[in-house]
């Protein structure tokens, strides 16, 4: 297992797959249409743009195992110090505890950042979700019940936030 940097050429068709695959089977992305490889171009600029990491975790032969990233909260400037991320393994490894490493590395990013506060929503009946957040001591900040709907049902959004100790120095503006 290795931790990666994932770039748009080395890794953009891996996370496209893994997210599509979410797409289609899950309630973990509320999203109907999967995503286009053209799609991926904007999203690496998006995190490129704000300096977003998205860490990857390969296996031996160099294969994307999971991912994951964060990205613009809300785009109102005082939420700049506060994130929502993403975690996402493939199918073929979940289980395993990639989530969890790969969360481990993000909060770690996030510090460095000066973030302050980490933001996951999460699909309510997510329950293998819900408990790796709490495990890396994310609390229930509220749920938003049936804001989504898709295979046929309406869905309920939790949302857990991590408050980190950083920045020192906040600022306005």
């Amino acid at each position: 297992m290795k931790f990666v940097t994932c770039t748009l050429a080395a890794h953009g068709a891996a996370i496209l797959d893994i997210l599509n695959e979410q797409i289609r089977t899950s309630t973990s992305v509320y999203e109907y249409a999967e995503r286009t490889p053209e799609s991926m171009v904007a999203w690496f600029k998006a995190k490129e743009a704000k300096r977003y990491p998205v860490i990857g975790v390969e296996d031996e032969s160099g294969a994307l195992m999971g991912f994951a990233t964060y990205g613009v909260f809300r785009e109102r400037p005082a939420y700049k110090y506060t994130v929502e991320h993403s975690v996402y393994v493939h199918r073929d490894h979940r289980g395993k505890g990639l989530g969890l490493v790969l969360m481990e590395r993000l909060i770690e990013a996030a510090r460095a950042q000066d973030l302050h506060v980490m933001v996951g929503g999460i699909d309510a009946t997510n329950a293998a979700s819900i408990a790796l957040h709490e495990k890396l001591g994310f609390v229930h900040a509220g749920t938003i019940r049936e804001s989504g709907y898709k295979f046929g049902g309406w869905l309920d959004l939790a949302f857990y936030q991590l408050t980190l100790q950083t920045p020192r120095k906040p600022v306005e503006g």
